[in-house]
């Protein structure tokens, strides 16, 4: 079982700073090889644990992206129908259960991330991405999956997993889950960091970023949030705006409050908010962040 502190240590050389309560969640994630939800508002990080995790366990990184309307054959697998024609044409004259059964082999299967997953050798990581978009039908549907990590295809029977993938579930809270997927799931909440670890993740992930800078622009973001917008930033923006201030070589937030005020468009990102954040209230809250 990865320790605690190995997955922190781990995640931290892939570039995600993780909080203990996470780097716990993950430690046992493996250890009970149960699938982990991580729920929490766009932008927070919780995409980027699962890339961090594929570096951690050197392993491919899979994703589903869910969205309304998601099903099993975009999900799951389909079948290479213009293949399956033109050997149809081809094998004319052969008898009509041989045809079939060349046209549903494995040479004519397109398989998409569920069963992709579940056929690499190597345990992959899953990213089964905004779960809350799916419609139900598709959750009810995952949860077979995620139970028994196996799927049925009609045509070629049971395809048991090679390996048992590790699987990260996210969720941005648009509807609510349902009991038996959360039964299934361990849970972790992913929270806007505290500006110590904001300032670290900045560190780690933007080059060039001084210390110094780095705790400014992470208290800055900070206090940003606590404006009352109808979207606040979330950690990719903060990484965004980091990067434009030192590629505009910002030192010092304070030297230059003109260019602070005009690249918060890596912040903000409707026109309601934008003239929310006037020069006076970005200068008031840049005081706070002296």
């Amino acid at each position: 079982m990865p320790t605690r502190d190995g997955i922190a240590s781990g995640l931290a050389a892939a570039g995600y700073v993780a909080d203990g309560e996470l780097a716990t969640a993950i430690s046992l994630m493996a250890y009970l090889k149960r699938p982990l939800l991580l729920e929490g508002e766009a932008g927070v990080g919780k995409t980027a644990v699962a890339a961090a995790l594929a570096d951690f366990y050197d392993t491919k990184l899979i994703r589903l992206q869910c969205y309304e309307g998601l099903d099993q054959s975009s999900a799951l697998y389909e079948w290479n129908y213009q293949r399956q024609l033109l050997a149809i044409q081809a094998h004319q004259g052969k008898a009509a259960d041989a045809i079939e059964d060349e046209i549903f082999s494995e040479k004519y299967l397109m398989e998409r991330p569920l069963l992709a997953a579940i056929r690499q050798e190597k345990p992959p990581v899953l990213l089964i991405d905004e779960i809350d978009r799916a419609d139900e039908e598709f959750e009810a549907y995952l949860l077979e999956i995620l139970s028994e990590f196996q799927v049925s295809i009609p045509e070629l029977g049971t395809v048991p997993a090679k390996s048992i993938p590790h699987v990260v579930l996210t969720s941005n809270g648009t509807r609510e889950l349902s009991d038996a997927l959360r039964r299934r799931c361990l849970y972790h909440y992913v929270d806007y960091p505290e500006p110590d670890r904001e300032a670290r993740i900045i560190q780690a992930r933007v080059s060039g970023s001084g210390s110094a800078l780095s705790v400014q622009i992470a208290h800055m973001v900070q206090a940003i949030r606590k404006e009352d917008l109808r979207k606040r930033p979330g950690v990719a923006e903060t990484l965004d705006w980091a990067a434009a201030l030192v590629g505009l070589d910002v030192q010092n937030l304070q030297d230059k409050p003109e260019l602070v005020h005009e690249t918060l468009l890596c912040l903000i990102k409707t026109r309601e908010d934008r003239a929310r954040l006037r020069p006076e209230v970005v200068n008031r809250l840049m005081g706070k962040v002296a």
